[in-house]
């Protein structure tokens, strides 16, 4: 979806400013290990260990697999289907979240809200971080492989590479789009729910696919809207930092329109009956008025904490969750 009205520029993948700024991060480190090692106790590492998995993404993730597995299944699927595709997608993406850490962690030790991350606090150094990342990814692989089916195992690899590479890598330091396509990945648990149960994929996990797909802009886009001078000051183009309020709102109205208009496709295709319906349209008219609401906020350049970008970002958390549990439910209500 094209940007209107933004000029969108690459950015070096270091961005300027940063090496002094890293000079001066790493003369305080030497300071503190002058003064004697950092304190590493294991209960602590453990929970860094954890941490790098980022565990509350992950949650989100699983409520996009678990209640696709119940629509696939038009029922309860069977429940160690459902605990290996669990731990699967856990490891998964908790190797593609590791792995992400250990490519931004120069940037993560300048930007405020991911200055306690375990690299940049030391609790896990980086060699460390990366063996624990790729152990994860070939674990997962396997463990889908061997115990769900191959097509659950290439589509989660499939996930992970593409947010490491194609996100991470490649579209975060250098576009505005960085977060519309490294979505993608965010995407694929609805996939990787379908295939465990059918060992195949058809329109409904497609949709729900686009249905993610859409979210994840307006989802994203509030929270960068709130840090963005984190985002400024590292170099990374998140697209509240190039454009203005009044932009990103608009687009944000935009993706939701889309979005919710791609959730109401399920029933009409015959996925979904009368339950689901209601809670689509009920939750994604809820969300147009809050998309509304902050673009008008915007127009009317309202700044600060009068702005509250943040009652759409975490509307948006409730909003899939509650259209996720109507999927699981409306099998039982046809």
């Amino acid at each position: 979806m094209s940007l209107s009205g933004v000029c969108v520029t690459a950015v070096e993948s270091r961005p300027g400013g940063t090496s002094q700024a890293l000079k001066a991060l790493g003369e305080g480190a030497l300071g503190a290990a002058s003064q004697g090692p950092v304190r590493r106790p294991f209960g602590a590492r453990v929970k860094a260990f954890v941490a790098l998995t980022k565990p509350r993404i992950i949650e989100l993730l699983l409520i996009t697999t678990v209640p696709v597995m119940f629509l696939a299944q038009q029922g309860v699927p069977d429940l160690k289907l459902v605990l290996l595709t669990c731990v699967g997608g856990y490891l998964s993406a908790g190797g593609a979240n590791a792995l992400n850490m250990y490519i931004d962690r120069d940037i993560d030790a300048l930007m405020d809200r991911t200055s306690q991350r375990p690299l940049v606090t030391g609790m896990v150094s980086p060699p460390e971080c990366l063996v624990f990342g790729i152990t994860l990814a070939v674990v997962s692989t396997l463990l889908f492989g061997l115990t769900v089916n191959w097509l659950s195992a290439w589509l989660s690899l499939g996930a992970l590479l593409f947010y490491v590479v194609v996100y991470t890598m490649l579209l975060k330091r250098r576009t505005a789009q960085n977060i519309v396509w490294g979505g993608i990945a965010g995407c694929m648990p609805v996939l990787i729910g379908w295939s465990a149960v059918t060992n195949s994929l058809s329109w409904a996990p497609v949709i729900l696919f686009l249905v993610i797909f859409f979210w994840t802009p307006p989802h994203y886009w509030p929270l960068s809207m709130k840090v963005k001078d984190d985002y400024a000051r590292v170099g990374v183009p998140m697209l509240p930092v190039i454009a203005s309020n009044k932009v990103v709102a608009r687009q944000i109205v935009i993706y939701s329109w889309v979005m919710v208009a791609v959730s109401l496709l399920l029933t009409p295709l015959g996925y979904t009956g009368w339950f689901y319906t209601a809670v689509a349209l009920a939750a994604g008219g809820w969300w147009l008025w809050e998309a509304h609401a902050l673009q008008n906020r915007a127009k009317a350049e309202v700044t600060g904490a009068k702005l509250k970008e943040m009652r759409l970002f975490h509307w948006s958390i409730t909003y899939v969750s509650l259209l996720f549990v109507a999927i699981a439910v409306d099998p039982f209500l046809r």
